[in-house]
């Protein structure tokens, strides 16, 4: 783990072995692998200092240096903070991991929008005098339950968009379908697109981009005629799982949409655990996010000990 901390808009890193001989511009352009626009902002504006001097992007680093770099100066929020209660999953300087509840929207799809988990970050953020730029690096339905990662600086944000997309981040969900699942595991590899005939809905296309959902059985409960199942994502389309499992002859509990019947108040998805090396301080980061529903859709299991 490497050593950092914060001093007001600026953060010190301690330099570890790995980043010694490695100038500032190679590391925010090879391990970082920040943005050019990005890059160029904290070079122009001289955002960057090795003790306490401002730094020659070109000279290599000295394992023991102290880095500092402002990554809090002038950030502009065009998010509106609104009062939410929400339940902090991990926060340190650059990131935070929120458990969304169910029946609110990841982010503001209308302009004026004030009532998302969004916006009940910013207000989280600003209670405790902290700039309220924040960013979700990626998103849940409106009734989907579970960890939702946030950045709240534009350097870790682009950072954790690259993991994303590079399947660095690993997000486990939990799904309670109908019918006994036959198969103990296995992998759906179906493009999803558009319904044509619906304007929410997907399916599986031929036409559409591709989709690749894992699974694995974690119990049948024979008795109801369902099953729990785990899932994980090689892509993020818009209601994968969901598309997938219904496509497979599972449907989700409480999903009208793609062929569930109402048993549970919301469809029965949770996305229960999420991992990932922290980009900038190489934490390993893991996340269980507790059920949140006020009368239970899932049994009652231990988190820990199935994922």
């Amino acid at each position: 783990m490497i050593q950092s901390k914060r001093m007001g808009a600026w953060h010190e890193f301690l330099v570890p072995e790995e980043w010694a001989g490695k100038t500032v511009e190679e590391l925010f352009k090879q391990t970082w692998e920040a943005p050019k626009k990005l890059t160029h902002q904290f070079r122009m504006e001289k955002w960057v200092m090795v003790n306490h001097v401002p730094v020659n992007w070109t000279i290599p680093l000295v394992k023991g240096d102290r880095l500092m770099i402002n990554f809090y100066e002038n950030l502009e929020n065009d998010v509106m903070p609104s009062y939410m209660n929400i339940e902090i999953l991990f926060e340190d300087d650059h990131l935070l991991i929120v458990n969304k509840p169910a029946g609110i929207d990841t982010h503001p799809n209308d302009p004026g929008q004030v009532n998302t988990l969004l916006n009940g970050v910013a207000f989280y953020l600003q209670s405790k005098g902290l700039p309220t730029w924040v960013r979700h690096i990626h998103r849940l339905d409106r009734d989907t339950t579970g960890a939702i990662l946030f950045a709240k600086h534009p350097l870790v944000g682009s950072v954790l968009d690259r993991m994303l997309e590079q399947r660095q981040i690993k997000r486990t969900y939990l799904a309670l379908v109908h019918g006994l699942m036959k198969h103990k595991k296995g992998t759906i590899n179906e493009p999803i697109g558009r319904d044509r005939h619906h304007a929410t809905r997907r399916r599986v296309s031929p036409s559409g981009q591709d989709a690749i959902t894992h699974f694995e059985l974690i119990n049948l409960y024979q008795k109801d005629n369902t099953s729990l199942v785990k899932c994980w994502l090689d892509t993020g389309r818009t209601h994968q799982i969901r598309v997938h499992l219904s496509h497979i002859g599972y449907p989700l509990i409480g999903d009208l949409l793609y062929g569930g019947k109402l048993e549970a108040s919301r469809q029965a998805l949770h996305a229960a655990k999420l991992e990932f090396v922290h980009p900038l301080t190489k934490e390993l980061i893991c996340c269980f996010a507790p059920f949140l529903d006020d009368a239970p859709i899932f049994p009652s299991l231990d988190l820990k000990s199935i994922l």
